[in-house]
């Protein structure tokens, strides 16, 4: 699925919509379009218009805090959809790496990703304890970074409105 990138009226990263989603914006004069998909367009029975790649809205939308949600498929996403111990991307599920009957809390700092058989291996015990090597340290993505890097981004356009200043 092709994905849009939505900036806000101060050309600031607001999020990532489908493409379906932007040529409504762009049809309702909601946003402008600022960068179209080279060499892509979208047909109707009389028309066709260019495929959006990046647009921005008309309206300013205020928006306090951004923040990547911690969700299952979110730390799926910032792990690669693959086992952080082994590399497996088979029957994936969410280990805390230190367990939450020894205290461990639900955070991105505490979550990885992890293969049944590894989740089930390590058990109550940390990492170190069962002899197992994270591959990648949690951490909790910046909201830039995760539109950049986790959300499907395909479009070298972007680039100018996703870099970290």
């Amino acid at each position: 699925m092709k994905r849009v990138l939505v900036l806000n009226q101060d050309f600031s990263p607001l999020t990532v919509c489908s493409v379906e989603r932007a040529f409504l914006l762009l049809f309702l004069c909601k946003a402008d379009m600022v960068h179209d998909a080279p060499g892509k367009v979208l047909r109707t029975v009389s028309t066709q218009f260019p495929m959006p790649s990046v647009i921005r809205l008309q309206k300013y939308i205020y928006s306090p805090f951004k923040s990547v949600v911690l969700s299952r498929q979110n730390i799926f996403k910032r792990d690669g959809q693959k086992c952080q111990y082994c590399g497996s991307p088979k029957r994936l599920t969410l280990d805390h790496v230190m367990p939450k009957s020894r205290g461990g809390k639900s955070t991105w700092q505490n979550l990885v990703t992890a293969c049944h058989n590894c989740n089930s291996n390590k058990g109550d015990k940390t990492p170190e304890e069962a002899g197992m090597r994270i591959s990648n340290k949690p951490f909790k993505p910046s909201y830039i970074m995760f539109v950049r890097n986790f959300s499907g981004f395909t479009s070298e356009q972007w680039l100018k409105y996703l870099s970290i200043n």
